[in-house]
């Protein structure tokens, strides 16, 4: 099992990102996928996340912080899961994780989810 994180770097205030995360080795349709980022000397935050709720239909949720700037989808064809960052602010500067779990408790890092990639810089600069 792999989660492979990617797309971060440097941009300026106002600018766009967008993140990927490649999974391998599970049947991720089945699996809700999250987004969480760390700020250096900081606890890990919930950004996004995407879960199967019926048939075809995922549900989204959303950290405060990144309500109306973030949007996170899903192409379960390609087993990848993406984090399109618009109107970025310094205080968006962090290390993107993206994870994999079936609980649906989407917003708890330390219980909700199974699989965790790597992590991917952000930095935003003023």
């Amino acid at each position: 099992v792999q989660l492979q994180a990617y797309g971060g770097g440097l941009v300026q205030t106002g600018g766009s990102l967008r993140l990927s995360c490649a999974a391998f080795g599970f049947a991720f349709g089945d699996y809700g996928m999250g987004w969480f980022r760390q700020a250096s000397g900081q606890e890990r935050e919930f950004v996004a996340a995407t879960r199967w709720a019926s048939r075809s239909i995922y549900y989204t949720d959303y950290g405060d912080s990144v309500k109306g700037r973030f949007t996170i989808s899903r192409d379960n064809a390609k087993n990848t899961v993406y984090l399109q960052m618009n109107s970025l602010k310094p205080d968006d500067t962090a290390v993107y994780y993206c994870a994999a779990g079936t609980t649906g408790r989407v917003r708890d890092y330390r219980n909700g989810y199974t699989y965790w990639g790597q992590g991917t810089l952000v930095t935003v600069s003023s």
